[in-house]
């Protein structure tokens, strides 16, 4: 097995100072084999399959001036609720969550208790366990003397393009 080779390395004491272990030279070296090839893949914090990809972190929609005056001016206390809901954006879709079709019902009390009903385009989403942190904050942000926002995720009936506005599908190519 000529070419394909794999340097033992070897490491200093860590110093007093703290800095940590320094790469020595490499003292030999030796032929590849088929076990160096599993440590090759494995993730460095525990053993293959246990890999854990870090949590997806969405940005908050942020809420200035003229957007809040803009929202303030959209009508009725849901029609405000409804603008608040066009500033959360899927990750990895560049249309909001309303156009994309997301939200089933929102429903407002008397007390201004907002009550939104919504599903994620797939049940495998992830961003499943943000989002209605996402869509809470939005609500709060953008729309004045809202009280509580509760937010539940539904599957059926499971979300399909169908349910997206005109403009959503012409943003993303379906029509």
């Amino acid at each position: 097995m000529t070419g394909f080779f794999k340097r033992d390395k070897t490491e200093a004491p860590e110093s007093e100072a703290g800095g940590g272990a320094a790469e020595a030279e490499p003292t030999n070296y030796r032929a590849w084999s088929p076990a160096d090839e599993e440590e090759a893949y494995m993730p460095a914090h525990g053993s293959p399959g246990n890999y854990a990809p870090p949590p997806l972190v969405m940005e908050k929609p942020q809420a200035d001036a003229a957007e809040l005056e803009s929202i303030a001016n959209a009508g009725s206390f849901e029609e405000q609720v409804i603008a608040a809901l066009k500033k959360v954006y899927d990750p990895e879709i560049p249309v909001d969550i309303y156009e994309l079709g997301l939200i089933y019902s929102v429903e407002v009390s008397a007390r201004k208790d907002v009550s939104i009903l919504m599903t994620l385009t797939s049940p495998g989403c992830p961003v499943a366990e943000q989002m209605p942190g996402m869509v809470q904050h939005a609500v709060h942000s953008f729309v004045e003397g809202v009280n509580d926002v509760e937010v539940e995720i539904v599957w059926d009936p499971p979300w399909t393009p169908d349910r997206m506005t005109e403009a959503a599908q012409l943003e993303l190519g379906f029509i």
